[in-house]
């Protein structure tokens, strides 16, 4: 018995050894904030002391490079390789999704025996198995969408199931991650923060507000005439709620006594999201010159990594996972080769041995190359980063063999990801300014279908964004991501899904609706080859639009109501690829209803 006992312990405190071993890590990722955001980096507007305190007692990139859109980074981030890779070629309708053959750093921390949890913005698919609970997340509470229209008292989804939350979204979310970290102290755990702003919409709470609705903006963005003051002050109050909920997690790591054994990490998806401050640098978020794909990128490890460290040769988002893993003495379960590169030796104090490189930025078919002290970007232009880091002056027909190489290293990547080639044209090898004119990867027609009906996660979303629009029915915003069908009048209009089916079987079938009270009692019908359900739009749910919640205009959101979910009953699916058609078959009134999303449920094989 004796024996026993003390082979138990013996099990246990070997375990636990281990576990003490393994360093947590804490991923916070902003979304639209530009490098000038911080008051670290010169903006006097604001005070960013805890995001600031990042850099301060670790480590800053000195020149760190991500997309110029939202889903593009993340994927980088996720699969250490470039997004064009993994199938993300846009931010909605689709493009936005990781190929499921990529393994991400959530499935190396999870395959290390790490718990995972992701809390906010996703934008990198929806239904399994794109969504982050089939890629390494044990625990995901946010939105799978790449915008999302309520701030306030958020709808939000939490492993598969819908909820309302109460409070503003960051602070909903960062006290979710909050609770992830107290439960899972007492063994290593992977905790990924997306946070959601300060994207827009332009929405804040009264705390934060308040601090800068009246004060002046003295660092203005580079294009003035252009900046939004409105908008601008409501960015510095998003950016002093963002800094204070950093803060509530360093404080939430040192009363746990975790800081010491906690790697966190700091970073931003694109540049600015509208004029602003970001240190005169060309660009703004969707293109991809400097201003547009420059991030900072903090990482903190206290006694591993020497306050105040600068990390010099350039960086890029799928960077880091091969270097968080590394760092973490993980194993990454990736089967495919990486781009990017593990920087833990220099964080760590080390010696660095690797060469120089050029970073690729993409976005719909314009490519731009970045070398340590060039860029040549999308027209061919070259621009000296040391001397003019503002691209103030295009130098390619007076350093012509930089210009060449940068852009024989864009043509030969184009060609390798994407099969075609891509003319970079350095205005060196023609006359005036050089112009791309390779067609690129822009505007791929995306023909994955949307899986539905796996049996480990049986709930299957299907929002508007996904579906396709006919007749006159339209999308409520022009930005697909956080937008509703309306317009549905008449039985020639209908919207469709092109789906998938893993698992034939009975599906219960819902929509998320809206109806005027005097239109109300319409017969639709939701039909998917020969299968059929129908159901009556009943009762009329019309709730006001929630517009009176943002600071400033909004420049792609919906507004949104609250929407009445409706059963349509159940429906057999066959397995198979088919389209999921939603129709009308009676019309009550002068319209059939607005509708968000349809879900289906699996219950039988």
């Amino acid at each position: 018995m004796i024996f026993r006992f003390c082979v138990l312990l013996m099990v246990w405190l070997s375990l636990n050894a281990h576990a003490a071993s393994q360093p947590n890590v804490v991923v916070f990722l902003a979304d639209d904030s530009g490098w000038g955001d911080l008051s670290i980096n010169g903006n006097t507007n604001l005070q960013t002391p805890n995001i600031d305190s990042l850099a301060k007692e670790g480590a800053s990139f000195d020149r760190f490079f991500v997309c110029a859109l939202c889903a593009p980074t993340r994927a980088e981030f996720l699969s250490g390789r470039y997004h064009s890779r993994g199938g993300v070629l846009g931010v909605s309708t689709g493009q936005e999704r990781l190929n499921t053959d990529e393994k991400t750093v959530a499935d190396s921390f999870l395959a290390a025996g790490y718990s995972t949890g992701a809390f906010g913005k996703w934008h990198n698919g929806s239904q399994w198995p794109y969504h982050p609970n089939a890629r390494g997340f044990q625990e995901y509470v946010g939105y799978t969408s790449g915008h999302w229209g309520e701030y306030f008292d958020p709808p939000l989804e939490h492993n598969g199931k819908m909820f309302r939350a109460k409070g503003f979204i960051v602070d909903v979310l960062v006290g979710k991650a909050v609770e992830f970290i107290e439960t899972n102290r007492e063994k290593p755990f992977f905790c990924y923060i997306p946070l959601t702003t300060p994207h827009s919409p332009f929405s804040v709470p009264d705390e934060h507000w308040n601090k800068f609705k009246d004060s002046p903006v003295t660092m203005r963005g580079a294009d003035g005439e252009a900046e939004d003051i409105n908008v601008t002050r409501t960015v510095l109050a998003m950016m002093d709620n963002i800094d204070m909920n950093v803060g509530r997690v360093l404080r939430k790591l040192e009363e746990l006594k975790l800081s010491e054994n906690t790697i966190v990490v700091y970073f931003s998806d694109n540049g600015p999201n509208s004029v602003r401050w970001n240190g005169s640098m060309k660009g703004k978020k969707g293109v991809t010159d400097e201003g547009g794909v420059r991030s900072v990128l903090f990482c903190r490890w206290p006694g591993k990594i020497k306050p105040g460290t600068t990390v010099t040769p350039i960086a890029g988002a799928i960077d880091l996972l091969p270097t968080i893993t590394a760092l973490a003495g993980v194993k990454s379960v990736s089967t495919k080769p990486l781009d990017g590169w593990d920087f833990s030796t220099l964080l760590s104090g080390g010696e660095w041995k690797r060469g120089p490189r050029e970073l690729m930025n993409y976005n719909g078919g314009r490519l731009s190359v970045r070398s340590q002290t060039h860029r040549l970007d999308a027209s061919g232009g070259l621009f000296d980063m040391i001397a003019d880091p503002n691209q103030t002056k295009d130098i390619a027909s007076e350093q012509p063999e930089v210009a060449a190489k940068l852009a024989a290293a864009g043509t030969k990547w184009h060609q390798e990801v994407f099969g075609r080639p891509y003319a970079m044209a350095p205005a060196a090898a023609g006359k005036g300014k050089g112009k791309a004119k390779g067609k690129g990867g822009a505007n791929f027609a995306d023909d994955r279908p949307y899986p539905v009906g796996y049996a480990e996660f049986p709930v299957t979303m299907l929002p508007a964004r996904d579906g396709v629009p006919h007749g006159d029915i339209k999308r409520s915003s022009g930005a697909p991501n956080c937008s509703y069908f309306v317009n549905w009048k008449t039985k020639e209009d209908f919207m469709t899904w092109d789906v998938d089916v893993h698992t034939a079987g009975e599906y219960e079938v819902s929509i998320d609706y809206v109806c005027p009270g005097p239109d109300a009692g319409s017969l639709i019908e939701l039909s998917f080859g020969d299968a059929k359900t129908t159901g009556k739009v009943t009762p009329g749910w019309y709730p006001r639009l929630l517009d009176d919640q943002d600071r400033a205009s909004r420049k792609g959101e919906s507004y949104m109501r609250d929407f009445h979910r409706l059963s349509l009953g159940t429906i057999h699916l066959r397995a198979g690829r088919g389209l999921l058609t939603l129709r009308a078959l009676e019309i009550a009134g002068q319209s059939v209803a607005e509708v968000r999303r349809v879900t289906l449920v699996l219950k039988t094989k």
